[in-house]
This record gives C-alpha cells, structure tokens and sequence, in this order.
C-alpha cells in the first residue's frame, strides 16, 4: 500500500480552516470541496491514458485521453457526498457509484446498508472517497468490495488519516493494489474511535446534526 500526504500550502491552509470549530457549515462544505479538487490533481496522477491525434486549427497534434473503461469514484454515504464534485471536477466523465457504509459506535466495525455499484468492475480504476480515515474499518471493507468484484486498483482520497487507520489497511490490505492521497496524517485516534487533532465529525460539519 502507497500513502502519500500531500503536501502543498494551499492543502495546508485549506485544512487548517477546515479544522477551525468557528468554521460554519457553508464554508465547510465550499473549502472542502476545493481541498478535494487539489488532493484529486494527486490521486490522478496515475490514472490510464492512452495516446491519441488530434487536430488542432494549425495542424495535428499528439496528445491523450483517458481509456476504457472509464474511473469509477465511489464516495462513502453520507460524508463522501461531500467530496464528489471536487473529484469530478477532474474527472467529468468519470462514472460514479456509491456505497453506503456506517461505522457502528460501539464495536468500531463497518456495516454496509447501501450499495449501488457495478458488478463487474474488471479492469476498472477506482476512487475511494471518505473524508476521514480514522480505524480504517469502513475503507478496508470498501475497498475489498471493489476488488472482490474485479477492479485493479484502488486509490483512496481522505481529508485526514490516523496512523492506526493506515496500519489497519496495511494489515487488511496486503499486496492489494491500494493507495491512500491525504492532506494530512494526525497524531493518534482518542478512545472514541475520533481523529486528534482532527476536525470533528466531517458529515456533522457538512450537513448539519441529523
């Protein structure tokens, strides 16, 4: 597994607002959007191109587009809606399935209520979104998901990892095709399971308490 913590001042600084408990939730969701467009400009770095000619007012010109299939981005139900214009901003012809998943509060363990995805995903790349990587439960199930069902690799954009989630996936994940793009790796997750320092619970700040 591959983690890359980007690092970039206008990340840092968009997270710093982010972070911010005065931030409202407007400004959340705007900022973190445009976080997400910057993290996505690494995420795609790899994403398959192939070579192609086209004609320009003066001549012809070589250049690429991206190959078939096309990306799936898959953002994680609630909190990775928040995050899905930001990455098809970069990837408009992307196609998008989403997948439901909750962390239960007790046990910490990812449970599935929602899944609207292909079923064959052969040969596809996918875009994992989840503002938050905390234990790692809910990404290592997601990410399974799309690999038992054929897709070469996955990358992961988070807001924020924890170094417990990131061993979990490592430990879940090994020799899988994986990589993780962050804006930040914090200290340590506190007894409830939550990111320090972190920003609080990402969907609450997006939506509002529900």
């Amino acid at each position: 597994m591959q983690t890359l913590a980007v690092d970039h001042p206008l990340v840092a600084h968009k997270l710093t607002t982010l972070r911010d408990v005065n931030t409202d939730s407007p400004t959340f969701r705007r900022l973190a959007d445009e976080l997400v467009t910057l993290l996505a400009y690494e995420a795609t770095r790899d994403v398959r191109v192939t070579d192609v000619t086209v004609r320009t007012p003066l001549t012809d010109a070589e250049g690429v587009q991206l190959t078939s299939p096309k990306p799936l981005v898959v953002p994680i139900l609630r909190a990775g809606l928040g995050m899905l214009d930001g990455m098809t901003r970069l990837l408009p012809t992307a196609e998008v399935g989403f997948l439901g998943m909750i962390r239960n509060e007790d046990s910490l363990q990812a449970q599935t209520y929602a899944t609207r995805l292909p079923d064959d995903l052969s040969g596809r790349q996918c875009y994992v979104l989840d503002p938050m990587l905390a234990t790692g439960g809910t990404l290592a199930a997601a990410t399974k998901l799309l690999l038992e069902r054929g897709a070469t690799d996955v990358t992961a954009v988070v807001l924020l990892a924890a170094p417990e989630g990131l061993k979990h996936l490592e430990q879940e994940l090994t020799g899988a095709p994986v990589r993780v793009v962050t804006a930040a790796i914090d200290s340590h997750l506190n007894e409830q399971g939550f990111i320090m320092p972190g920003l609080g619970d990402a969907g609450d700040r997006l939506y509002g308490v529900v």
